[in-house]
């Protein structure tokens, strides 16, 4: 019952604030003004933001704000003893300094250590929480870019990097993340720069609980899909997330931007249908996961209901609530254990990262992973009427479907190869034998390349050999497919739009509805039903 009342509370909420936040953010991105703080932050990087570039140039600031942002993150953390508020915590281990760098500025936030006994305050608020809003700018600025490419009407400008970044983080990310941090505050969640408060067990010992600036992360983390958390037990631990209330609102902080983004994509091509009919495949596809998640979760395999695993204040029902919302939004933050999930409940968390996490998707990464597809179901339509596809007015000819097949491929070849390298290689990182230990290899890869960042933790994965492979896998999984998508979007762009033809296939009626559904679902269950057959599904009928 507690399950199903914060689930209307957070409809309502997500409801309330689709149609406001989603034509703020067209307006973000279309607005030709510039406010007095953004033209400061021009000046500095020595940026015009009144031109616009065409996609390599977008693509190659795209590439050195990435490396930039990895390079810098890296030395904070190799150089943490010369940072206050270091705690006398060290220099960071080469190998977990690389991965984490990648992590965190590939909006993955995949975590190899414990956060409060590895990293100072200094390390988590200069460096983690910065590329928390940086990294989500970027998915939200590639975006913008390729939704440029599709309403432009000729010409090859499709934004500026640095224009489209500096807003995201100054309209959008910024004060919605300042409010939140307040309101979680409120209701719980720990705001001190102490490392940590002295108590005396039970048993008469004296040990020290851990605290940190948590409020300031714990807002931005969900907010721009990050995940990660300054606590090892991430959003499961009191200090994060004391109780229902926050932790309603760190779910709708994870689902607001991505699920209003359709709307500002129908705002920003001029026509609204469009919007609601991605909205449509999304919310259908993530209520078809959570339906499947809670009957798993309430009819295991064995007797009794599973909580191990489980905070007692969130239970089934808001632990599967919020696996699917983090799962399917490329956030990895977790309040539940989900190696601790049923084979069948596991399956549906991993197979919502298997499907390009669409549903809805990351901040930015979502929209433009589901406007690939569209691309992808719009060619196939064409292929079984015999017509030129189109797609918004634009043709969809060799080029545009090249750079869109090469944006879905990258995830896959790297989540399968990565998966049958580490088996297949000398260091032992099956840490469970059979089905559930492939399933942990299987979904360390997909969370890796899919930037989400969550795992099912019985994987140990402080090997050298899973800290660099997995630290590809993030950043080949960000900015390749962002490399497809800035591809498209300038072939997009050069294109005038085409006005609608008796052979246009209807792209805002539930006809289209069910054939982007369809060809997501069909994509991945092409490509990764063997793989999920030697792990979840063998592990579910057992």
């Amino acid at each position: 019952m507690s399950g199903l009342v914060q689930f209307g509370l957070l409809v309502l909420a997500l409801a309330a604030v689709h149609r406001p936040l989603g034509d703020h953010l067209a307006r973000v991105y279309t607005d030709r003004e510039h406010w007095r703080v953004e033209r400061a932050v021009y000046r500095l990087v020595g940026v015009d933001g009144d031109t616009g570039q065409r996609w390599p140039t977008y693509a190659a600031a795209v590439l050195g704000f990435s490396f930039a942002s990895v390079v810098v993150l890296y030395l904070l953390q190799r150089l943490q003893p010369l940072l206050p508020l270091d705690f006398g915590r060290g220099s960071v281990d080469p190998a977990t300094a690389f991965n984490t760098a990648i992590s965190f500025t590939t909006n993955t936030n995949w975590q190899s250590y414990v956060p409060e006994e590895v990293l100072g305050h200094a390390v988590q608020m200069a460096g983690l929480t910065v590329q928390n809003f940086a990294s989500a700018a970027v998915g939200m600025a590639v975006a913008a870019a390729l939704v440029r490419g599709f309403a432009g009407a000729g010409g090859e400008r499709i934004g500026n990097f640095w224009v489209d970044l500096t807003r995201g983080v100054v309209r959008v990310l910024l004060p919605i993340a300042a409010v939140a941090a307040v309101l979680l505050v409120a209701l719980g969640v720990v705001m001190t720069f102490a490392p940590g408060m002295h108590a005396i067990g039970l048993d008469g010992r004296e040990f020290t609980i851990a605290t940190a600036p948590v409020a300031s992360q714990e807002a931005i983390k969900e907010l721009g899909t990050n995940g990660g958390g300054v606590l090892n037990a991430n959003s499961a631990h009191p200090f994060s997330n004391p109780g229902g209330a926050s932790n309603l609102l760190e779910v709708f902080l994870l689902l607001v931007i991505p699920l209003s983004l359709p709307r500002a994509f129908g705002r920003m091509v001029g026509d609204p249908r469009q919007g609601r009919v991605l909205l449509t495949v999304v919310l259908g596809l993530l209520l078809s996961a959570l339906a499947v998640v809670w009957w798993a979760e309430a009819h295991p395999n064995g007797p009794g209901i599973p909580l191990e695993g489980k905070e007692s204040r969130f239970g089934t029902a808001l632990s599967g609530l919020w696996g699917v919302a983090t799962t399917g939004t490329s956030t990895g933050a977790v309040n539940a254990m989900h190696d601790s999930f049923t084979g069948l409940g596991g399956g549906v968390l991993l197979l919502n990262m298997l499907l390009g996490e669409i549903a809805p998707g990351g901040v930015g990464s979502g929209l433009y992973g589901l406007l690939v597809l569209a691309v992808l179901a719009v060619f196939l339509a064409g292929l079984m009427v015999g017509r030129t596809p189109e797609y918004l007015g634009k043709r969809l000819g060799r080029t545009e479907i090249t750079a869109a097949a090469a944006a879905i491929l990258v995830m896959p070849a790297l989540v399968l190869l990565g998966t049958g390298a580490a088996l297949l290689s000398t260091s032992d990182v099956m840490a469970n034998p059979g089905a559930h230990g492939f399933s942990e290899v299987l979904y360390a890869y997909a969370s890796a390349a899919n930037n989400n960042g969550s795992a099912f933790a019985g994987l140990t994965a402080t090997g050298g050999f899973l800290q660099v492979t997995l630290g590809l896998a993030m950043l080949l999984g960000r900015l390749l497919p962002m490399l497809a998508v800035l591809a498209l979007a300038g072939a997009l762009a050069r294109q005038r739009r085409l006005p609608p033809t008796a052979g246009t296939l209807p792209t805002t009626g539930p006809l289209f509805a069910g054939l982007l559904g369809g060809t997501a679902v069909l994509v991945g269950a092409l490509t990764f039903l063997p793989a999920l057959a030697l792990g979840p599904i063998a592990e579910a009928l057992a």
